[in-house]
């Protein structure tokens, strides 16, 4: 097919599936319609690079103690409104552009490699994994340093599956309901759940689920969460954090005790349950 008579491409990255004319961008402003292709436009870009503790990603049960390079883009493919991180996640690519700094696959690892100081690097921010070429490229470079992905989960069965041989870890968010992703994030629970799935199988993963007052602090979800978990692995550790306003949200911050008494609720079916921004 000539190139004139392919107008726009349908973007499977995600379950979104834009529909990308010539030269124009997803939703995610980081998958670009360019010469009839599907590429990665917020390569090779960076917004941020910090050494951080790993259990700051949050992963409690991975190499603890440990320092890990974390690295974050731009973009993302849901709308989450109490985003902590929507300066560089929410914001046009126009105006974000001139706060980045670029770094090759080849250049990123050499910075892994040379760091005693860190087990690897920790893909972080904004959404990673639709950017995941990036990520196989550098993580081909820098064995044997470790690869963390912190990612909401909400992709392609293909883009899980093509990143999770360069995987060591990853923590994917457990937000919501079906309806709450639907209708306040534009994602899909589904999804989320079969890359739990797909990923617990393959590399260590933690799960993280922001408590917010009157969207999932019933011990009702809770349990329906937790025992799903389960039916995976008692053994995968969850992260049951406390919301703050940020962004477009502002309900009040969750009360600690709601925090703690889900903790509980959860502890009923996982051997590790962690009580987070307490």
């Amino acid at each position: 097919m000539r190139l004139e008579e392919k107008e726009e491409i349908v973007c499977t990255v995600c379950p979104r599936h834009c529909r990308i004319k010539e030269g124009g961008y997803g939703f995610c402003r980081a998958r670009k319609c360019e010469n009839g292709r599907n590429v990665c436009a917020n390569y090779p870009y960076l917004t941020a690079l910090a050494l951080d503790p790993v259990e700051k990603k949050p992963l409690r049960r991975f190499f603890p103690g440990s320092r890990i390079l974390s690295a974050g883009s731009f973009g993302c493919n849901l709308t989450c409104p109490f985003c902590q991180n929507y300066t560089i996640s929410q914001v046009p690519r126009e105006q974000i552009l001139p706060e980045c700094r670029k770094f090759s696959e080849r250049e990123l690892a050499e910075i892994v490699l040379a760091r005693d100081d860190s087990i690897g690097i920790a893909f972080t921010y904004n959404e990673p994994l639709i950017s995941y070429e990036y990520i196989i490229g550098t993580a081909r470079l820098m064995r044997p340093k470790k690869v963390v992905i912190v990612t909401s989960g909400c992709v392609s069965r293909e883009v899980m599956e093509a990143v999770l041989p360069y995987t060591d870890a990853m923590n994917i968010d457990l937000k919501g309901d079906a309806a709450f992703y639907r209708e306040k994030l534009n994602g899909d629970l589904e999804t989320v759940k079969e890359n739990i799935r797909l990923a617990a199988a393959a590399c260590h993963v933690e799960v993280t689920t922001l408590v917010i007052p009157g969207v999932n602090d019933t011990d009702e979800w809770m349990r329906r969460e937790a025992a799903w978990l389960a039916g995976l692995s008692s053994e995968i550790p969850m992260h049951i954090t406390r919301y703050f306003p940020r962004y477009r949200c502002q309900i009040p911050a969750t009360p600690v005790q709601t925090v703690y008494r889900l903790a509980r609720v959860a502890g009923e079916y996982l051997k590790y349950v962690y009580p987070g921004n307490v």
